[in-house]
């Protein structure tokens, strides 16, 4: 039975686990429509771009709630130790400690990447600087927080997989501590 969406927002969260779990090739229209409770009548109603419009919106998604959430507490911040410990937390939250993969992580290195390649730069290179900027300005030489920057998104990253991998959150906490330490060393 077809569930009730209002808007085209209502179904970003189920589409982004069908990508999340299958990947863009794998999320076929019968498992799309069997995971959101939609038609296909609905989701071309609301996608006429079919599977490839779905997958924009849903890193438009993610990427307005990384901007709201890390990007822009992390460059704007008055207390930037404060925005980066927020930061850890809240991708902590995002990520569920470990046990949910970074679709646009997933599509960085998929099949599907030059179809996504904006969006997948634009996440990665401005969660690397508003990092930056706040390291800088937490106190950090300014070269060496560009590369702490470059490092933290990089373990978080390689983390998500590697937990994955083993079947062990614990391995994406062990990697929050560490960075941690390395990034607030005067928390």
């Amino acid at each position: 039975m077809a569930r009730m969406v209002m808007e085209r927002a209502d179904v970003l969260p189920a589409l982004g686990e069908v990508f999340r779990e299958y990947g863009f090739e794998g999320a076929s229209l019968a498992l799309i429509t069997e995971r959101t409770g939609l038609g296909k009548g609905s989701l071309y109603h609301f996608f006429p771009g079919g599977k490839e419009e779905m997958a924009r919106a849903v890193l438009a998604e993610i990427d307005g709630w990384f901007e709201a959430h890390v990007f822009q507490p992390l460059r704007a911040g008055e207390d930037p130790r404060a925005a980066v410990a927020a930061m850890l937390a809240d991708i902590s939250a995002y990520f569920r400690s470990g046990r949910r993969v970074c679709l646009v992580g997933l599509f960085a290195l998929g099949d599907v990447r030059s179809r996504f390649a904006a969006a997948v730069h634009g996440y990665f290179a401005r969660w690397r600087d508003a990092l930056a900027d706040a390291l800088a300005r937490a106190g950090h030489d300014p070269a060496e927080a560009a590369d702490l920057a470059e490092e933290a998104v990089a373990a978080i990253q390689g983390a998500l997989v590697l937990a994955r991998a083993l079947d062990d959150p614990g391995a994406f906490a062990r990697m929050e501590a560490r960075l941690r330490r390395r990034l607030l060393p005067w928390a």
